[in-house]
């Protein structure tokens, strides 16, 4: 990945539009990481993982069809050999 101080990406940003289709540009500012340029491929690609990632709620926040369908909810039949393991 190649990094770049934001006054040079700004200066010669027309150059670099053009290298961000073969790598991830980073943005520094003062030594430090302030952001990333990527190409319109990076960032779909990104949306597409972002979309499919699991999301956790406290009790509280569950919503309330998330609850009811807890709620009514029984275990399988086959698996009642399991409730004499907690006797």
């Amino acid at each position: 990945m190649l990094e770049v101080p934001a006054t040079e990406f700004v200066k010669n940003f027309g150059q670099y539009k053009e290298r961000v289709q073969r790598e991830v540009i980073a943005i520094t500012s003062h030594g430090r990481t302030s952001g990333y340029f990527v190409s319109e491929h990076e960032y779909r690609e990104y949306m597409l993982l972002k979309a499919h990632t699991r999301h956790a709620y406290h009790i509280s926040e569950l919503p309330e069809e998330t609850v009811a369908a807890i709620a009514k909810v029984q275990m399988n039949p086959a698996h009642d050999h399991l409730n004499a393991l907690m006797d």
